[in-house]
Formats: C-alpha cells, structure tokens, sequence
C-alpha cells in the first residue's frame, strides 16, 4: 500500500513539473508566422488576426496604437482593401527567444511588394519593396501560442551616397 502511495504522488510530481518542448514551440510558432503571411496575401484580415488575443496591442509602421483583435483586424481590413490589396509578403523569422516556457519574443522580417502606395512617412526601403521588423510577443495557453503585443518598424532605405 505504501509503495502504491509513493508511486502515485511521483506520477502527480512529474505531471506537475512538465515542461514544454522547445522544439514543438518552435515549429507551432513558425507556423502561425506561415499561416498569418498567406493570410496577408489573401488580404484575409480576420484570417491574419485570429492569433492575436483579444486585448493585444499593436502598434504599426507609423506608430499607431491599435488596441484589442477587434481594432487590429478592422485596421488591417481596411489597408487591404486599398493600399495593400495586391500587395504580396515574404516574412522570415529572424529570431526566436523564449524568456520562460510560456512566454516568445518573435522577431520576423516582412518583405511587401505589390503595394499600390504606402501611408505618410513611410518609404519603400528599396525600389518596389517595403521591408519592416516586426517583433510579437506571444504567451502559450490551453489552445496554442497567441500574440499579446506587436510592433512593426519600417527599414529605411540607406543613405545616398556622399558625393
């Protein structure tokens, strides 16, 4: 009886102490980085939001505040009906950390082409191509990994050279 008790509580101690694999984390996030940039180039917003949480915040290339899934994906709604509408993504994951278990920062870059124009202030970093940094932090929960906070910075295109 007592070995029985004893090999319970270390079933319960194990469950309790499970830690999540660092690989799978890895290739979950990844594919919801590949699953939101074919949801960009069918200008889906709701497809390209699903993964935010409900109160996220976002802040976009111009310094904008978009606060919660809701004004993100009406957002996103609308420079994919204009602007961005033939517009086509290359995003690359440029760097993945995990601060604990539950927790990534995702730096990716996003390489846009076929835009129509782009908003005020904002330059294409090279002819034809607008490349940005866009850093996520995410939070693992029952459901799969979910973007809390975003921000997307413009590259600037380089200096002319000096004459």
């Amino acid at each position: 009886m007592l070995s029985a008790l004893a090999a319970l509580s270390l079933s319960f101690l194990s469950v309790g102490c499970a830690t999540v694999d660092p690989a799978k984390a890895d290739r979950d996030i990844r594919q919801l980085v590949s699953t939101q940039t074919q949801a960009w180039n069918a200008h889906d917003a709701k497809a390209w939001t699903q993964d935010f949480t409900d109160d996220a915040d976002f802040i976009n290339i111009v310094g904008t505040v978009f606060q919660g899934r809701e004004e993100i994906e009406t957002r996103h709604a609308a420079i994919f009906a204009s602007i961005f509408k033939t517009s086509h993504a290359n995003v690359t994951v440029r760097k993945l950390t995990f601060p604990t278990p539950d927790i990534a920062v995702v730096d990716t870059v996003h390489e846009v082409t076929g835009h129509s124009g782009l908003p005020p202030g904002v330059q294409n970093t090279q002819d034809g191509l607008l490349r940005t940094q866009m850093r996520y932090v995410m939070k693992r929960t029952d459901t799969g990994w979910r973007i809390v906070a975003g921000q997307n910075t413009d590259v600037k295109p380089p200096p002319a050279p000096r004459p």
